[in-house]
């Protein structure tokens, strides 16, 4: 992994990190608590809410859950992704395999995150990457079927370059504004 993959991938997580512990360290005494959560089930006091006490063991969780959520939509950006699994002696055929077998395998390791965020920030995260996975097919698709990786690689650039804003970055700005409704 070469130093310019390194730094595109530890300043994300550098940031993130920033942002959350300026947010602890500035968070007001008065901080709300979440409305209490019961959970349904046959055991005794199954039905009693969160306590102060709770709230605060699952916050750090919840709060590793956004950065690795982050991350995560980084890593698969499509130029991301590219930059990083790119090799000149594969084909387009190949690449298209070894971004989507990426993907997946990114997706898999953070599936439990989801415990940790709203229903809505989750849908936005599978979203994503169904959105990224369809970019990459579609630019696979406007190639010749012997085309090498960097025909592949130009095609998709010249797709993501069409979009303001990628569905991973927007995901990402919803999860960091969730995360900050936290505090």
């Amino acid at each position: 992994m070469s130093t310019i993959e390194i730094i595109g991938l530890v300043i994300p997580v550098l940031s993130l990190t920033s942002l959350i512990v300026y947010m602890l360290v500035n968070k007001k005494e008065s901080t709300v608590i979440p409305q209490p959560i019961t959970v349904n089930n046959s055991q005794p006091n199954s039905n009693a809410p969160l306590t102060n006490e709770s709230v605060k063991l699952i916050l750090p969780h919840r709060i590793d859950a956004y950065q690795r959520l982050v991350l995560f939509l980084e890593r698969i950006s499509p130029n991301s992704l590219v930059m990083r699994k790119f090799t000149h002696h594969q084909t387009a055929k190949q690449l298209q395999q070894d971004l989507l077998s990426t993907i997946r395998s990114e997706y898999e390791h953070n599936i439990a995150q989801q415990v940790f965020v709203s229903p809505q920030g989750w849908k936005m995260v599978k979203d994503s990457k169904e959105q990224i996975i369809q970019i990459i097919n579609l630019a696979a698709s406007q190639i010749d079927e012997k085309g090498t990786a960097i025909d592949l690689s130009s095609k998709i650039f010249e797709l993501t370059a069409e979009f303001e804003k990628l569905p991973s970055e927007i995901t990402t700005e919803f999860l960091i504004e969730e995360l900050q409704k936290l505090f």
